[in-house]
């Protein structure tokens, strides 16, 4: 799983450097495959301000002079239409590294060092960098996908390193998540551990909402099979405005690997990544039936999924259906005839835990796969499908994609959102791990956890949250300690 540390840093302080996160991490459980620097190709960039741009006659080229916060303005060619006296642009010096580009200039060919040389008989000290030559695009710097030089803010301060601005400086951890904890499969879900470990309050993501008046009349949501769907939930956005999400958001989609679509479409994506829940958004002109049913396939039924890949189905598979037919494969991937189109203008959003070993089977029998179905195969909790609901619907308004309507739908089973009691024994705990805590540690770290310890004499008592389905006796609680 991908955890970028800028990302990991809005709900936990962190003061320590990526090596030392890592074994903080590796310390909790969690190994890191890999981690990397978003820039770790390039280096020696610098924010540069053009003070004069001169053109080179009969060529498309410009002699600037530029000034880099040193004691003499720096004379560098440049072809870029772009270009112009006033700008500031990101300056490679003499000896720093850039990635090369093939003559579109868009496909990347390599790293280059940047050497002084000449152009058409005028010396050139270095370079005016593009975004792709950067390694940035349109997703994660706004305007780095332009064909030309990348456009620095006004207030950028003249001689500072390029790779803060832009956020190249930034972390990416590949941190592996064991099968007993998909509580961690989210960014989230990985801060709570390193608030832990770091001794720091874990800050929680917005989840209020406005609703509005509105309700979507007679619209009803039944599931049928309650044993591999115990907690379906279902919220009604209307007056739905599709539009591109801001630059914050789509930078971080694109840091772990996602492209942005639009507004909508990425709050589900988002979200999936920051708490570990899939969602879905469905159209709702294409809902037959104002209904939702959540049941087992047919024998024989059909189904074209978004990625327009049609699947022969059996009642070994679960699927969500309209009043007439199936829009989404449950756990899996949504359908193509409920997709968000750039004609939509209400959504009905999806929240639901499924049972693990049957998503697993069908994605398998399928031949399947998505993002969903990998958190959906390990396993999602009751608690984070109700979190994750309120979490989208804050998202919606705060981006102004939509307007909350009062009609929201929870069919369950009656499992309890609560933490649950447990009790134990402190000598137990220390026997597992072969020392002996102290007590004040153990209450230290599980306070930490959201565990809410209390130790009377020998006696133990924990209140374990919702969300660690993994915690079942005393050897889980002296994995923790």
């Amino acid at each position: 799983m991908l955890v970028p540390l800028s990302w990991l840093k809005d709900y936990v302080d962190i003061n320590i450097s990526a090596d030392e996160l890592e074994k903080k991490l590796f310390d909790c459980g969690f190994e890191v495959e890999e981690k990397w620097q978003v820039g770790k190709d390039i280096s020696g960039i610098v924010v540069g301000y053009v003070d004069s741009c001169e053109p080179i006659p009969e060529t498309h080229l410009h002699v600037c002079q530029v000034n880099v916060g040193g004691p003499e303005l720096l004379q560098i060619c440049c072809g870029a239409d772009n270009v112009k006296a006033g700008g500031k642009f990101p300056v490679a010096m003499i000896g720093a590294k850039v990635y090369a580009t093939a003559k579109d200039h868009v496909t990347i060919e390599g790293v280059a060092t940047i050497k002084k040389g000449k152009l058409r008989g005028y010396e050139s000290q270095g370079m005016l960098c593009s975004g792709t030559e950067l390694g940035l695009n349109e997703d994660l710097y706004p305007g780095a996908g332009y064909n030309g030089l990348l456009v620095l803010p006004e207030d950028a301060e003249i001689g500072s390193d390029v790779k803060e601005l832009t956020g190249l400086n930034d972390w990416i951890f590949d941190v592996s998540i064991t099968a007993n904890r998909p509580d961690c499969q989210s960014i989230f879900g990985l801060a709570r551990e390193v608030a832990a470990a770091l001794g720091e309050p874990l800050k929680t993501p917005a989840l209020d909402y406005t609703e509005t008046e509105v309700e979507k009349e007679g619209f009803n949501v039944t599931v049928e099979a309650q044993d591999l769907c115990p907690r379906y939930i279902a919220h009604y956005v209307y007056d739905v405005k599709l539009g591109q999400s801001p630059a914050w958001m789509r930078r971080r989609l694109a840091l772990v690997g996602n492209n942005s679509i639009s507004n909508i479409v990425d709050i589900t994506n988002y979200i999936m990544r920051e708490l570990g829940q899939p969602l879905h958004a469905f159209d709702c002109d294409y809902l037959e039936g104002n209904a939702i049913n959540v049941r087992r396939a047919a024998e024989g039924e059909k189904i074209v999924t978004l990625d327009e890949k049609e699947f022969t189905l059996n009642p070994n598979n679960l699927v969500i259906c309209d009043g007439k037919k199936p829009v989404a494969l449950a756990g899996i991937m949504g359908g193509l005839n409920s997709e968000v189109r750039d004609t939509t203008t209400e959504v009905m959003f999806e929240a639901a835990k499924f049972a693990r070993d049957n998503i697993r089977r069908s994605s398998r029998a399928l031949g399947q796969g998505s993002d969903a179905s990998q958190r959906y195969s390990k396993g999602v909790d009751e608690y984070t499908t109700e979190m994750a609901m309120k979490r989208a619907l804050h998202l919606v308004e705060e981006l102004g994609a939509g307007k909350i309507s009062k009609t929201h739908k929870n069919v369950n089973t009656g499992n309890s959102l609560e933490p649950t009691t447990f009790k134990t024994s402190v000598k137990k705990v220390n026997a597992v791990l072969g020392i002996t805590v102290p007590d004040e540690d153990i209450l230290r770290i599980l306070t930490g956890l959201n565990f809410q310890p209390e130790i009377n004499g020998d006696e133990l008592t924990l209140h374990f949250p919702a969300y660690r389905e993994d915690m079942e006796d005393y050897p889980d609680v002296a994995e923790e300690v």
